[in-house]
């Protein structure tokens, strides 16, 4: 009779052997070191805290943000990755570049690219000198008596204009008769909610280097209140948690699942 190693057999079959406590652990680790590296260098989960973006994307949702796309290029990798830089009418996750509000995440639309020429008249935004159709633009709180918001950079901002201190000093020192130019290696950004937007046009530019990805699609949304995200302390987290729990199946938003952004 032919010996049998490492296997049993049962009823004339052959029985696989049980895998031992050092092969699980050993599986177990590695998943989460795929996993972790995944979510390390691949993909983000980001949240969307204010209506900046409405109607693309909402309050509460939550998206999966391509890391690698827009990532620096590197010798060993550059081949394997398709490499790029973001292009007009691409949503970008990035970081402030007011050191005010360093290290916070935002997202909103690219309207310019390096060289690009912006400027808006009564809310339309030109660039390149031609008017720009945007149907994903929201215009229910568009304000006609906000000269700076609505023809930017014609109008020079009042002291009540909320910009950020390093952009009232830099502005002026990008115009170009009635065009703001967008220097190398930048980007000029607004929000599809564009009478709320809070955008390019008071803090400035995005350096390439603070842009972290491109939204890929909406993996959940729950209904969010406005101002949650101001709400730091750890009792109203926990409170907000309990809602998310009480409510999770009638205030998840679930027919925006899966929804693809663009």
């Amino acid at each position: 009779m032919a010996k049998k190693e490492n296997n049993v057999e049962v009823n004339g079959e052959e029985e696989k052997p049980k895998e031992t406590t050092v092969e699980f652990l050993a599986s177990l680790a590695a998943v989460l070191v795929t996993g972790l590296f995944i979510i390390t260098f691949v993909v983000q989960a980001f949240e969307i805290p204010s209506s900046s973006m409405e109607d693309t994307l909402l309050i509460g949702d939550h998206v999966f943000v391509n890391r690698v796309q827009f990532a620096p290029k590197s010798s060993w990798a550059g081949p394997l990755f398709p490499y790029r830089d973001p292009r007009r009418g691409e949503i970008v996750v990035f970081l402030h570049p007011d050191p005010q509000t360093a290290g916070m995440y935002v997202v909103k639309r690219i309207i310019g690219v390096p060289g690009d020429r912006i400027h808006l008249r009564d809310g339309i935004v030109y660039r390149n000198g031609e008017a720009l159709d945007e149907p994903y633009v929201l215009h229910d709180r568009d304000n006609p008596a906000d000269s700076y918001r609505n023809n930017f950079p014609a109008v020079h901002p009042s002291e009540r204009e909320p910009l950020s201190i390093n952009w009232s000093e830099d502005l002026a020192s990008h115009i170009q008769g009635e065009d703001l130019v967008v220097p190398p290696d930048s980007f000029f950004a607004m929000g599809d909610h564009r009478g709320v937007s809070l955008d390019s046009r008071y803090w400035g530019f995005i350096p390439r280097g603070n842009i972290i990805g491109r939204p890929m699609f909406i993996y959940w949304s729950f209904e969010t209140p406005e101002d949650q995200y101001t709400k730091t302390a750890w009792g109203d987290r926990l409170l907000f948690l309990g809602k998310v729990v009480l409510h999770f199946f009638d205030e998840t938003r679930w027919r925006r699942t899966l929804q693809v952004v663009k």
